[in-house]
């Protein structure tokens, strides 16, 4: 069992920065990807960041170059850098832990999900 709660959140106005960061507990050796996820009002949930055991990462075309993910050394934390915000990142957003080595941004891979933090971009 793996136990995420994500915070960070807020509102900031376009061109702010965000950090959320998203606490990891339970068997945290067994997780090979962990990721950042979105999901706005009306719409389907898009993978935003991954980073696999080696620290290898991935992101959206949207947030490349604005977004960092990273974790801390024991892996209990996960964080997302998010700077240069724009209106359209707004939405709630989600980690989650994957079994998968594959570490995409396809959120079938992912078997465990915190409650969600939510961020708001005023332009």
């Amino acid at each position: 069992q793996v136990q995420l709660v994500e915070s960070g959140g807020g509102s900031v106005q376009s061109g702010g920065s965000l950090r959320l960061s998203c606490l990891v507990s339970g068997y945290i050796a067994s997780i090979d990807c962990m990721g950042w996820f979105r999901q706005a009002p009306g719409q389907e949930r898009e993978g935003v960041a991954t980073i696999g055991r080696g620290g290898n990462t991935r992101y959206a075309e949207s947030v490349k170059g604005r977004f960092t993910i990273s974790q801390a050394n024991a892996k209990n934390t996960l964080y997302l850098q998010m700077s240069g915000l724009k209106p359209e990142d707004t939405a709630m957003y989600y980690c989650a832990a994957s079994f998968d080595w594959l570490c995409t941004t396809e959120d079938f891979r992912y078997t465990y999900w915190g409650q969600g933090t939510q961020v708001t971009v005023s332009s």
